[in-house]
């Protein structure tokens, strides 16, 4: 007796009839077209320049001329411009150094972030030791811990520790609450790298320091980017932790602004002048690295 066995294949075919459904917005941009879309957004934009344009030009005028006009007029009056508000904030010392101050602050609170956050996040995401999970976990839940929560026990520890009132102390406090974030950022982002390359590069007798530098960063260059986009902002914008833990020697551009306003009120020549230089800076940084920005967000939240 002789048994046949018969493999039967059976080819289903699906036709997809029409075309894929487009969102309200795609059809709303074919219907004005790609030119009325343009306009609109371009728009849309110049509105919210308005407030930058008006304090750029009542940094430009006189105190008398911004207390007796609204900065508008100045399309009627151009001859009120003037670069002298600039050269007294120049010669303002406190405030001159209190921009100065930032720069002590901003910059290695943002370096200090950014490199140390990255070599956390690639122990965490490639080199196996004991207690990895828990310290991920730790780092994540350090994340819903307010600022203000550590204002007072932080204040008495830099008080015994000679720190209080310095440009240290609130360095060091800036990098602490910033690298939680930092971590978590970029180990969702280097987690994403493909096993395989980490692998071969081992296989290859690369160190983890080789692997670092020239696999993971050069990869990891947008999240890089946008964390020091995030860090900066934030430590140049501060102005809680720089009135808890700065003293007058060592105040942020953020608070010189603030005392002058307290001091004297109606010096618009001069406060228009220095928030303007305070909101420059991190302008061009953003702008340096907008490229990188909205990928390195995209990639540190899809993990």
């Amino acid at each position: 007796m002789t048994t046949v066995v018969t493999d039967e294949v059976r080819v289903v075919e699906v036709s997809v009839s029409g075309a894929p459904r487009r969102g309200v917005f795609s059809r709303l941009v074919s219907r004005l077209g790609n030119g009325t879309v343009q306009v609109v957004l371009a728009l849309v934009a110049l509105f919210w320049l308005v407030p930058v344009a008006g304090l750029l030009i009542a940094s430009l005028r006189a105190e008398s001329a911004n207390t007796a006009s609204g900065w508008w007029t100045i399309f009627t009056k151009p001859a009120e411009l003037t670069l002298d508000n600039y050269a007294g904030l120049v010669a303002n010392s406190a405030v001159w150094q209190s921009f100065l101050n930032t720069f002590y602050i901003a910059v290695p609170s943002t370096v200090l972030v950014v490199v140390m956050s990255a070599l956390a996040a690639y122990a965490l995401s490639w080199i196996d030791f004991p207690g990895r999970e828990t310290l991920t976990v730790v780092v994540v839940g350090l994340l819903v811990m307010p600022v203000q929560v550590a204002l007072i026990p932080v204040a008495k520890l830099f008080g015994a520790l000679g720190l209080f009132g310095t440009i240290t102390g609130v360095v060091l406090f800036h990098v602490a609450f910033g690298l939680p974030f930092a971590i978590f950022l970029l180990r969702n982002f280097f987690s994403g790298i493909p096993r395989d390359l980490i692998e071969a590069a081992r296989m290859d007798g690369a160190r983890e320091w080789v692997i670092f530098k020239r696999v993971v960063l050069p990869i990891g260059k947008p999240a890089i980017a946008s964390l020091t986009i995030f860090q900066f902002l934030w430590v140049w914008n501060d102005l809680l932790v720089a009135l808890v833990f700065a003293d007058q020697d060592s105040a942020p551009i953020t608070v010189a602004l603030r005392a002058q306003l307290r001091q004297f009120g109606t010096n618009i020549d001069l406060l228009s002048t220095g928030a303007f230089l305070s909101m420059i800076v991190p302008l061009g940084v953003f702008l340096v690295f907008q490229k990188y920005f909205v990928q390195g967000v995209l990639a540190g939240s899809t993990k």
